[in-house]
């Protein structure tokens, strides 16, 4: 699925770590992630998380997509910083799934808490 996924290897996120029902990447904050605060953006920060939550949620082999997803930003970001995001199931019922990811500044310090819903659907 990341082989296909053009937006995020365009950003240059990158698999650190891909189990079954969890996943760890990493993303460096560019220049052109900023915003007219001189911080990241929070949608690359959400991009970073729901990228990770979509790795974890499929790497069983079955198709999921998200259903729903939020997102909790803690502390800003700037260009030069790499950032980790680190997703875990929480449960799973069914076709649907919970997951939880933290994203990470190079310290360890969280930066944003998501969480996202799965729907797993049919292969087309």
């Amino acid at each position: 699925m990341f082989e296909a996924d053009t937006a995020s290897q365009a950003l240059g996120i990158q698999i650190v770590d891909l189990a079954a029902g969890r996943a760890t990447t990493t993303m460096t904050v560019v220049e052109t992630m900023v915003n007219g605060h001189g911080i990241t953006h929070g949608g690359y920060i959400f991009l970073l998380a729901d990228t990770t939550f979509a790795l974890a949620c499929n790497s069983d082999g079955q198709r999921a997509v998200a259903a729903r997803a939020d997102i909790r930003y803690i502390r800003p970001t700037h260009a030069g910083e790499i950032l980790t995001a680190k997703a875990t199931m929480r449960a799973r019922f069914g076709r649907n799934g919970i997951y939880d990811v933290t994203v990470c500044a190079a310290d360890g310090t969280p930066v944003a808490e998501f969480r996202g819903d799965s729907r797993i659907t049919p292969r087309h």
